[in-house]
């Protein structure tokens, strides 16, 4: 699915949604590791931007959704709409971070009539 036919609103620009296959979701469970935490506190101790941590909320919401981008590919849908994402706290240090949206199936509204669009 390309990067395009993914939207936080519901719905995507030069398409209409043909079906609605229900709510698609990604999941990842991540914790810091002894020396990322050691870093990140470092990090805090100076102030400013924590590189560390932020390189990590990174990387758990891009696997979050690519997770979610391929269970609507397995649901064979070609876009997402209305996504978002949350994350909660399992236990100290262990974070759950939840991608999730609409799987839909869309269809370009470009028509080409006599070769030019209409």
């Amino acid at each position: 699915m390309e990067p395009d036919m993914t939207s936080t609103t519901f719905s995507l620009d030069g398409y209409q949604i043909a079906q609605t296959l229900g709510v698609v979701r990604g999941i990842t469970v991540r914790s810091r590791s002894v020396v990322g935490s050691i870093g990140a506190k470092f990090q805090v101790m100076l102030g400013g931007h924590i590189s560390i941590l932020t390189n990590l909320c990174e990387r758990a919401r891009s696997e979050a959704f690519d997770i979610m981008v391929a269970h609507a590919h397995r649901l064979g849908a070609n876009g997402v709409v209305g996504i978002r994402y949350d994350a909660t706290e399992i236990m100290s240090g262990v974070t759950e971070v939840i991608c999730y949206g609409t799987a839909v199936v869309v269809e370009s509204t470009y028509r080409i009539t006599d070769g030019h669009a209409g």
